[in-house]
């Protein structure tokens, strides 16, 4: 291909130009031959070509597109069978972290503000069975703040340690629920790296089980099966390490959640325990 370019300068530049053909992900390199002659200047094209500019336009995506070329399902059947565990854990802890990021959200657990509602509804008195089941379905916080005014309708003279056991026994079932799947998600953190090792452990057995017989041994395919064989432990960490990430983003959070509800909750028995005295008297 050729361009002639007119500059006031006679001479020639060859440049490498790189053209990428989308239908078979390659790369052709070729040579653009730029004539100059002693006549004005073309102004349709720029005073410098280099391979630098041209690099600078195309962006670079040659290795990119040569990585993303590379087919995953070719590289998932090559892995063998033991991948398809992985590829299952991947898709559950997937569900679990986006479940419980929805679930731990503050407005669901202990919205701003809920306690001294709560203190001020009972200011001067018990209140309706209405208020009390609507602040029990409202979060966690007012599911243990509920069950003490539940302790207190039920028995008026209801003793200081019946009233705090009522209360714990409520933030117990909270705390529980709070907790609920950060265990499946720290078992496939856990499990993950070791199913991706037994892949591989399996894979190497398979393919040194194969070389075994006189003649056949392929150096170039023994190091391509091994490479096959390794995928599987690389996709059990890619797996295991968010996996991991996650758990002990949402433990702290729930930790934090259970803790902020512990001294609320104290807050509140020592409130419904000065309305216990109103009512006695």
């Amino acid at each position: 291909m050729q361009l002639v370019y007119k500059n006031t300068e006679a001479t020639v530049q060859v440049i490498d130009f790189i053209q990428f053909f989308d239908a078979q992900n390659s790369v052709n390199v070729f040579k653009l031959t730029v004539h100059a002659t002693s006549k004005g200047i073309d102004k349709k094209l720029p005073t410098k070509l280099s391979t630098v500019n041209v690099h600078e336009c195309l962006g670079h995506n040659g290795p990119k597109l040569a990585f993303w070329s590379v087919d995953l399902l070719s590289i998932i059947q090559a892995a063998g069978w033991p991948i398809w565990p992985l590829l299952l854990c991947s898709v559950v802890a997937l569900a679990l972290v986006i479940e419980r990021l929805m679930s731990l959200r503050v407005h669901l657990v202990a919205p701003a503000g809920l306690l001294e509602q709560a203190i001020t509804a009972s200011q001067h008195g018990l209140p309706s069975n209405e208020v009390v089941e609507q602040l029990s379905q409202h979060s966690f916080l007012g599911r243990v703040l509920a069950s003490g005014w539940q302790a207190l309708k039920a028995d008026a003279h209801i003793s200081e340690a019946d009233l705090r056991s009522s209360m714990e026994a409520a933030g117990r079932q909270a705390a529980h629920d709070l907790e609920k799947h950060l265990v499946a998600l720290a078992t496939i953190a856990s499990a993950a790296p070791l199913l991706g090792l037994l892949g591989t452990v399996i894979g190497m057995i398979d393919i040194f089980g194969a070389q075994t017989s006189p003649g056949t041994s392929n150096p170039v395919q023994l190091a391509q099966g091994i490479s096959m064989a390794l995928y599987n432990t690389a996709f059990g960490l890619i797996v295991a390490i968010p996996a991991l990430m996650f758990w002990r983003y949402l433990r702290a959070r729930v930790d934090a959640y259970v803790l902020g509800m512990e001294l609320d909750a104290e807050r509140f028995a020592r409130h419904l325990l000065a309305l216990r005295s109103q009512l006695k008297a």
